[in-house]
């Protein structure tokens, strides 16, 4: 026996043999089959091999037909009792389950069930195209027992359409071209598809807005369209998925009874995109949903398969803490080249192809030398700069630059990355310096020639270091001034100044609290620690370099402000949490202890750090609501920064302090920087095409 035969080929084996018997053709294509079947049946009893939905009573059930329509299958005698006992039990089962689920299974599975079915209660599971379920097969079922009009119609439908031959499912149209626009996206390449991405989801928004039923019966294209719709920015409600909101209701679906992984997946998914503490709808859908996926690792983790390693992922790594182009390098790792469904049969959904595989792994291996040469150029900017020379600092150029190629990849954005990188690796030499290294005097020295800039004066540095950090920053400043005013076609050199004059301020203050050992409240720190947390000359900079316009109204207005303010008080939060014990083994305070020392006593460090979290959730929500909002004065791709920002600090903070940790991120640096792809594919052309 050929172990690779599967249970879906034996399946279609058999009911193309019933057809041409029945049609009186094909004798010669009969006797293959015949023989065909009659050689693997014993694939039918193993319990190894994947069976397809309702394989227990479709293909007992076929075989019975066929050895009444006096097909001669070379079957020994106990074989075929074997089998057909296996529908037996399958109908104890069903029999003996009353819910509305089982109900749906059973129509869905019409076909190896004929007469033992009550017709009228199938026919409720009726769509509005004449189908049930979309099934091909079904639906012939049902026109053989119950004739209906909408029925034969979906049926000629069919066979005119695919001239003659039928397909698994229909309609897919909308499921496979999301589909594609997610894998798009996954991999990284979605930037070469951008117009027709477009046109997809222009599409699959109108038919979300007349809640087509194409889009919202099938659950899984229901979460998967909710999903990407909201996050490409379009307006959708989840109050539209109220019709799934509850386990019960879940599980009185046929993806519910049939415990279908890849729609609790997507449920899961769809549930976490919330962008407001009172979407109570997505709220108890991440709740049940996470829970049913949790026991799935459990009683199936063993099995190897795409998708229970896609759960314990997005179970692990929630989409708001993960770094896209890490995510890119796994997807790409683990492409499922087969793109195979197994319904009632195997099916190929959408042509998820080698093409794709091969794009995305050549964008990402280009990326690579890319950023490896950046990485280079910023270990020549540090010597250049003699930032190597403080040796109070924690040396972090390759973290710093790792979190700008990691999020802003695309080839284009040089300029970007350069100025994220750079003023990222300044900000921390400045931050050591006034946590650690500094005295009062240089502090404020560092403070004054800041606030002088263009007219500081060579005799007028306190140290070495204040010298070695001033000019630093003042020549980088200068010089990505010059390049964003040349970009923004207006002189932003000021506002660039602005950035770091008000951190080094908000510094100070902090350093002078601590200097003092005054308490601040709750409210006077997180109003300081917004700022002092050190993103703004990161981010703000880097935003002029995105390809986007941004007026001086803009940059100085309320929705910019708030973007900052929500981005900051998640970042900030998050670190205050991990740093805690090292922060107050220092004696200094910061939003844990702050909670706990105004609290009275009556609040514990786990109940203030429980508090926070609850901080850092709502704000996260608000951001990205903020983020993906169509009627912004902030461009998209600047607002994006924001989230991005947001991203990073959730992935280094989320169980320790990933920044401060010397060894913490390597792994990560590697993945993205320097190791190959590792590609899970067994084609040699195919590997040798790509290392071309």
């Amino acid at each position: 026996m050929d172990s690779g035969v599967k249970k879906a080929t034996l399946s279609s084996t058999l009911a193309c043999v019933l057809a041409l018997q029945r049609w009186n053709v094909g004798r010669e294509h009969i006797r293959r089959g015949i023989h065909f079947i009659g050689k693997h049946v014993s694939v039918v009893m193993d319990e190894h091999i994947a069976s397809p939905t309702g394989f227990n009573i479709i293909f007992p059930g076929m075989l019975s037909l066929a050895m009444g329509m006096g097909l001669q299958i070379l079957i020994r005698q106990a074989d075929v009792d074997g089998i057909l006992h296996l529908r037996e039990m399958e109908l104890e089962r069903l029999a003996a389950d009353k819910s509305f689920g089982s109900k749906a299974y059973m129509a869905y599975v019409a076909e190896g069930l004929g007469n033992l079915l009550d017709w009228n209660e199938v026919m409720k599971f009726q769509r509005r195209n004449g189908s049930l379920f979309n099934s091909p097969s079904s639906t012939a079922a049902a026109l053989i027992q119950n004739y209906d009009d909408k029925t034969l119609q979906y049926l000629n439908l069919l066979v005119s359409k695919f001239d003659g031959s039928v397909p698994t499912v229909y309609p897919i149209n909308i499921y496979c071209q999301l589909s594609m626009v997610d894998t798009l996206e996954k991999v990284g390449i979605s930037k070469y598809f951008s117009s027709e991405i477009k046109s997809i989801l222009d599409m699959t928004y109108s038919f979300w807005l007349r809640k087509d039923e194409e889009i919202i019966v099938d659950i899984s294209t229901c979460m998967m369209a909710f999903r990407i719709l909201r996050m490409n920015g379009y307006d959708v409600s989840s109050d539209d998925l109220s019709h799934v909101d509850e386990a019960f209701i879940f599980n009185n679906s046929l993806e519910g009874y049939l415990n279908d992984t890849k729609s609790i997946l997507e449920l899961y998914k769809a549930s976490r995109v919330s962008l407001s503490e009172n979407e109570f709808v997505l709220n108890n859908i991440s709740c049940w949903s996470r829970n049913l996926l949790r026991e799935k690792l459990f009683h199936d983790g063993v099995q190897s398969s795409h998708v229970l390693t896609e759960v314990e992922y997005d179970l692990k790594f929630p989409f708001y803490a993960t770094m896209d182009r890490l995510d890119h390098k796994r997807n790409i790792e683990n492409f499922d080249l087969s793109g195979s469904q197994m319904l009632k049969t195997e099916h190929w959904p959408c042509c998820v192809n080698q093409d794709i595989l091969a794009l995305a792994a050549e964008d990402f291996t280009f990326s690579q030398s890319i950023y490896q040469g950046e990485l280079s150029l910023l270990e020549r900017w540090v010597k250049e700069n003699k930032l190597d020379q403080l040796l109070f600092a924690r040396q972090r150029t390759t973290y710093c630059y790792l979190a700008a190629a990691a999020t802003m990849f695309p080839h284009e954005l040089f300029d970007a990355r350069i100025s994220w990188a750079k003023n990222s690796i300044l900000v921390n030499l400045v931050d050591d310096f006034f946590d650690v290294a500094g005295s009062r005097e240089e502090l404020e020295n560092l403070v004054e020639l800041i606030e002088k800039w263009d007219e500081h004066s060579e005799d007028e540095f306190y140290s070495e270091e204040v010298k070695i950090l001033f000019y630093a920053i003042y020549t980088t400043t200068s010089r990505l001034g010059t390049m964003a005013s040349v970009v923004q076609k207006r002189d932003v050199k000021n506002h660039l100044v602005e950035i770091w004059l008000q951190l080094l301020r908000t510094m100070m203050t902090e350093a002078d609290w601590r200097m003092r050992q005054y308490v601040p409240t709750i409210e006077e720190y997180m109003e300081l620690a917004v700022v002092s947390f050190t993103v703004a000359p990161i981010l703000l900079p880097a935003s002029y370099f995105v390809g986007q316009t941004l007026s001086a109204c803009v940059v100085n207005g309320q929705e910019y402000n708030e973007l900052f303010r929500l981005m900051g008080t998640c970042c900030r939060l998050l670190n205050d949490i991990q740093g805690f014990e090292r922060e107050s083994s220092e004696g200094k305070l910061d939003s844990v202890s702050l909670r706990v020392i105004h609290s009275d006593g009556s609040m514990s460090i786990e109940a203030a750090k429980e508090s926070i979290r609850r901080s850092i959730a709502s704000c996260r929500k608000d951001l990205l609501s903020l983020v993906l909002k169509e009627d912004s004065v902030v461009p998209r791709a600047c607002r994006e920064l924001f989230w991005n920002m947001c991203k990073i600090c959730h992935l280094f903070y989320s169980h320790t302090d990933a920044f401060t940790s010397p060894s913490e991120m390597v792994t990560t640096v590697n993945a993205i920087i320097n190791e190959p792809l590792k590609l899970q594919i067994s084609n040699p052309s195919f590997v040798a095409q790509l290392e071309k």
